[in-house]
């Protein structure tokens, strides 16, 4: 073989031995990412329970079954892809030990041979005088190199044909565990097909249930969004009374050191990014730079409303205009601070009970829909901090939903960018 085709022969090997890589690892994602679905049906399962008290089609059931189905859509998904590459893999591995066995084959043959002509040899004499017959010197030290390169490459060979042996018990190991894993995620992928049967069913109960109730869902959106209009424009008036307060005590300190405020003092001003201390740099800094991956401000539970304008799930032409976005969670759940910063507001307002904000330097988030508060204004909060529990409405199927916002300056933020998918 030539020492072109020896290196083309290297690098399939190791092309193949990577792609092999590739795919173990995308078993383990797909059974991750399958295992992290069945959480959140988790949840949601016990939030649709949490409904059964009241038989009556409500937004909140629906949207919660919208959710579900959704879910157990993904995840009959993320099962036939696990199939599949389940099937993939235990062809490798049926064909890695196939080659496996055939080597340890031959090898065995061929350690066969060796000992068999070692046995004819055995003898120290015969040793002795195969070296003493030559006719050289140079050739007798070639011929007792050779008998210790003999005995070195038998050696050689009982371990690698140990060596194989145990790769070929891997490999064996490995397929079964496969094909193990392949019954137990087809028997689910069946029982997820009927459960989401199920669910389709009661959510068109539950829409054309609420279809019949078109009127009394337009008085009600009508209240919400007077209430999330109050809300949200006393959070922006909080927010705006907090970023003049900063920059009035700014230019206190800057009147009284004898320094002029800069252009891009005045710039930041009126776009609400005040001057910062060095510590509200830094936490500002550290906030930015962790964009995409903040963790939820609950720690289950699923984005009922996204940011933006959004449909109504029922009423034709009509949409909302979400300022922040909304976390439905099991009843009893805390809300907890998505990263570390110093609380400056808590407060409440009639029909949308209690609200926290938080300052992570020229950053604030805001976590309304509370009930109990269990931090004050000043407290430092570390990332993941429980600050309050979510307020569960009994006479609406027991919804629990928080109502987060991020904010920079004056600029309201999407907070789907911000936090981790």
């Amino acid at each position: 073989m030539s020492y072109r085709k020896v290196n083309i022969f290297l690098l399939i090997v190791i092309l193949i031995i990577n792609l092999s890589g590739l795919q173990a690892q995308t078993v383990k994602e797909l059974e991750r990412q399958r295992k992290q679905t069945l959480q959140m049906l988790e949840s949601t399962n016990k939030m649709l329970n949490e409904t059964k008290k009241s038989q009556k089609s409500s937004i909140n059931k629906l949207s919660i079954l919208n959710k579900n189905i959704n879910e157990r859509k993904k995840l009959i998904k993320n099962i036939s892809s696990e199939i599949n590459q389940l099937d993939t893999e235990m062809g490798r591995l049926s064909n890695e030990s196939r080659v496996l066995n055939n080597k340890l084959k031959v090898l065995k043959n061929d350690y066969a041979k060796l000992v068999q002509e070692e046995h004819v040899n055995r003898s120290i004499y015969n040793k002795i005088m195969f070296v003493l017959s030559a006719k050289t010197f140079d050739q007798s030290y070639r011929r007792l190199r050779y008998l210790q390169e003999f005995t070195s490459y038998r050696k050689e060979q009982v371990y690698e044909i140990e060596n194989i042996r145990n790769q070929i018990l891997q490999k064996n190991d490995s397929l079964n565990q496969h094909k193990t894993t392949k019954v137990k995620v087809v028997q689910q992928k069946e029982v997820e097909a009927k459960k989401l049967t199920t669910d389709q069913t009661k959510e068109k109960s539950v829409l054309n249930g609420l279809k019949k109730k078109e009127s009394q869902l337009r008085t009600n959106l009508k209240k919400q969004q007077k209430k999330a209009d109050d809300l949200n424009k006393k959070i922006e008036r909080l927010i705006a009374e907090e970023i003049r307060k900063a920059e009035e005590k700014r230019r206190a300190e800057a009147k009284k050191s004898g320094s002029k405020e800069t252009k891009t003092d005045s710039k930041s001003s009126s776009s609400g990014v005040y001057a910062l201390t060095k510590e509200e740099k830094l936490i500002s800094g550290n906030f930015a730079a962790n964009k995409g991956r903040l963790p939820w401000p609950t720690s289950n539970g699923y984005i009922s409303g996204h940011y933006g304008i959004q449909p109504h799930p029922v009423l034709k032409h009509v949409t909302t205009n979400n300022k922040g976005i909304y976390i439905q969670t099991p009843a009893g759940s805390n809300c907890r601070a998505v990263f570390e910063g110093t609380v400056t507001q808590r407060f409440s307002i009639p029909g949308s009970n209690n609200a926290v904000i938080i300052q992570h330097g020229e950053y604030r988030t805001v976590y309304a829909n509370l009930t109990s508060i269990y931090v004050n204004v000043g407290d430092k909060v570390s990332a993941k901090q429980a600050i309050g529990k979510i307020y569960t409405d009994s006479e609406n199927d027991n919804k629990t939903e928080l109502y987060f916002q991020i904010w920079k300056g004056r600029t309201l933020q999407n907070p789907e960018s911000w936090i981790t998918k």
